[in-house]
């Protein structure tokens, strides 16, 4: 929730991609902003009327902090339980897994799930998405050679 307006912004225009350094591990992660998400920004922005080195989400305590994480869960919590989902089933944790989980689905690319996630060891990528000898397989299966 640490995003400023300046990792999102290019002048008047809204990125592609957006690079944060990840708190855990200290290490820069590059992200994908989706194209619903770079047309609402600007009336977001506007509505805020912030600088670039203010944050995109500001803490509803102190408005020049950033939105704490447990704000941002209880804010996913609302919204899953508003759509009619049961909210022990969702999360801020399990969105990221679960885009992870397709792509590593549609691409079987692993490394690229590692670099996307930020993880330094690929082990680490493999048991974040729980793939096993069962995955392996069936990716050696759909590849001809």
């Amino acid at each position: 929730m640490k995003i400023k307006i300046g990792n999102v912004v290019a002048g008047a225009d809204i990125r592609n991609r957006a690079i944060v350094i990840q708190q855990k591990i200290n290490r820069p992660v590059q992200f994908e902003l989706s194209a619903d998400v770079r047309a609402t920004l600007p009336a977001w922005l506007e509505r805020r009327g912030s600088s670039t080195g203010d944050y995109l989400f500001p803490s509803r305590v102190d408005h020049a902090g950033h939105m704490s994480t447990r704000h941002y869960s209880r804010l996913v919590d609302e919204w899953v339980t508003a759509i009619g989902l049961r909210k022990s089933e969702y999360g801020t944790h399990s969105v990221r897994r679960t885009k992870a989980a397709m792509i590593y689905r549609a691409t079987g690319n692993i490394r690229a799930i590692q670099i996307l996630l930020g993880h330094t060891k690929i082990e680490n990528t493999v048991r974040y998405l729980g793939v096993d000898v069962e995955d392996a397989l069936l990716l050696a299966e759909r590849t001809e050679i």
